[in-house]
């Protein structure tokens, strides 16, 4: 009797565990900080940035993002800018990983990681003109050449801001900077990130635009490495006009076939679009991203998930989310909540 009298007492409980949702018990805190980004290699090697307060930490993953390596410290910037989708930008190549970090006076520190020493140093500083990148927003990418590229609001001509590009060898320096895109009527959205994405002698940069009042998504193409940009070619078939900024940039993809994906939000809907072609509204929200063939976004302070031609679903509750989808089909996913950066396996 004492035996039966156990296994019905314990009966709630286990039907209270089974009642969690499946991944409920997999988000794990990493460490304290704000705003991570995440690049993954052909080996599968998950590496993370964060910020915290002044200091960019480093951390790896050996086995798809199930665990992370203790946070090495990076380097440490004095006002560096954090929150908002500002805060330490990671490519990764074959040989090398770089992150860069914008202080709030709009210099662009760089930071380079040699996978085979395991070793980062201190190199040149992406913009060569002295604080022209006060708004802290910009985003880098990298190619399997150990090329790297970023883009970045810029305000060096005329106090007003405009899409600014460099390249980065591996002699580590970067490039003379040079505007890939000017706005005719003096500037674009002031404080919408842009994105890049890189494959191969493919550069395309998405940016929001502001023209005749309306602030809609864009984007530029380069097929020779960044070394000439075609037109700014307006993404999808309708328009914002709003006056203030909304502060939300959108995800950018590109896939196997040199096919392009975007995601944005306008007027707190989220859509996902084709260049060329007409938006698909996909549900209400903001801060949209892409990975892969992965969409996400937030909606009030849930995260959402979903593949471009699957169901969305919830993977937890804060902000900054990136995610990675393995060949396996599994998908690492981290984010931040309440001033930590959390992961977990989906």
């Amino acid at each position: 009797m004492r035996n039966r009298s156990l296994k019905f007492s314990l009966l709630p409980f286990l039907i209270f565990i089974a009642s969690w949702p499946q991944n409920a018990l997999a988000q794990k805190n990493l460490a304290p900080g704000e705003q991570p980004q995440m690049t993954v290699d052909d080996t599968g090697t998950v590496r993370l940035v964060f910020g915290e307060k002044d200091k960019i930490f480093y951390s790896v993953s050996n086995d798809k993002g199930s665990t992370f390596s203790k946070p090495a410290l990076v380097g440490e910037i004095n006002e560096l800018h954090l929150g908002m989708t500002r805060g330490p930008q990671l490519a990764s190549s074959t040989d090398y990983s770089v992150v860069t970090a914008i202080d709030k006076k709009g210099t662009i520190h760089t930071f380079r990681l040699t996978h085979k020493t395991g070793k980062w140093e201190k190199i040149k500083n992406v913009n060569d003109v002295d604080a022209s990148a006060p708004e802290g927003l910009m985003s880098i990418a990298a190619d399997a050449k150990n090329n790297f590229y970023a883009v970045w609001l810029d305000l060096r001509d005329n106090n007003s801001n405009n899409i600014c590009f460099a390249t980065l060898k591996e002699n580590a320096a970067w490039s003379k900077n040079k505007f890939v895109y000017r706005s005719p009527e003096g500037h674009v959205c002031e404080c919408c990130k842009p994105s890049i994405v890189v494959k191969d002698n493919k550069v395309s940069v998405m940016f929001r635009n502001w023209l005749k009042g309306s602030r809609d998504l864009y984007l530029i193409t380069s097929s020779n490495g960044g070394e000439t940009f075609s037109d700014g070619q307006k993404l999808g078939n309708g328009t914002w006009p709003l006056k203030g900024c909304p502060m939300d940039g959108g995800g950018l993809a590109i896939d196997a076939k040199d096919n392009i994906h975007t995601a944005w939000q306008r007027d707190g809907q989220i859509y996902y679009a084709q260049p060329g072609q007409a938006e698909q509204m996909i549900a209400g929200g903001r801060s949209a991203g892409m990975s892969g063939n992965l969409l996400t976004w937030e909606n009030g302070s849930d995260l959402i998930l979903k593949s471009r031609n699957g169901t969305q679903q919830k993977v937890g509750e804060g902000t900054a989310l990136k995610v990675y989808e393995f060949p396996d089909k599994s998908i690492l996913a981290v984010w931040e909540k309440d001033n930590q950066v959390v992961f977990k396996k989906i």
